[in-house]
């Protein structure tokens, strides 16, 4: 990508380090908005590191050749769609999706109510826990056709809120998971 990145720029721009840059970090910019609302928490997190690796280029804080392996690193992974390490159970899309939102959910929860730190793997193997029983359940559940349909949506809500118990989670997880082609 980065090559084809620098070879689509006119002749004179190829030769401007600040040129390829400029034009690397838009693509993956613009790669990072299209699937925004395909899972908003992991496209949140690529987003600022994007943001924290064009700061350190901008302040001359790391070297070009620095800056071209993080900008690789960076796109590879908003490309992937998904983190290095996500558990081998997540392998759809929306999977992942319900995942990152899930775990976010709970850390935002857990820091809104000020309470004592959870160790991260509990958080993080609860989200798992909770991302299957929500994926089977609505593939279980939901009836053909359902998007768009307000009677057959509610049914997937209803199975969402037997889960969440928590009408506010259901709308946040409910507008992800309307996103994903495999629900």
């Amino acid at each position: 990508g980065i090559a084809n990145a620098i070879n689509t720029l006119p002749g004179g721009l190829k030769a401007s380090k600040e040129a390829v840059a400029e034009t690397i970090e838009n693509n993956v910019r613009s790669k990072i908005i299209k699937e925004y609302l395909n899972n908003p928490a992991y496209y949140e997190k690529m987003s600022a590191l994007l943001d924290e690796i064009i700061a350190a280029r901008k302040a001359k804080a790391i070297e070009y050749e620095e800056y071209l392996k993080r900008i690789a690193t960076a796109a590879k992974q908003v490309q992937a769609g998904k983190a290095e390490g996500t558990p081998e159970q997540l392998n759809t899309p929306g999977r992942r999706a319900l995942y990152d939102n899930l775990k976010q959910g709970a850390e935002r929860r857990r820091s809104a109510d000020e309470a004592p730190a959870i160790h991260e793997e509990t958080t993080r193997d609860d989200a798992l826990a909770l991302t299957i029983k929500i994926d089977e359940t609505v593939k279980r559940v939901r009836p053909d056709g359902w998007r768009g349909i307000d009677t057959r949506e509610r049914v997937i809500q209803h199975a969402l809120y037997n889960i969440l118990q928590d009408v506010t989670e259901v709308e946040r997880i409910f507008l992800i998971m309307k996103q994903q082609k495999e629900y």
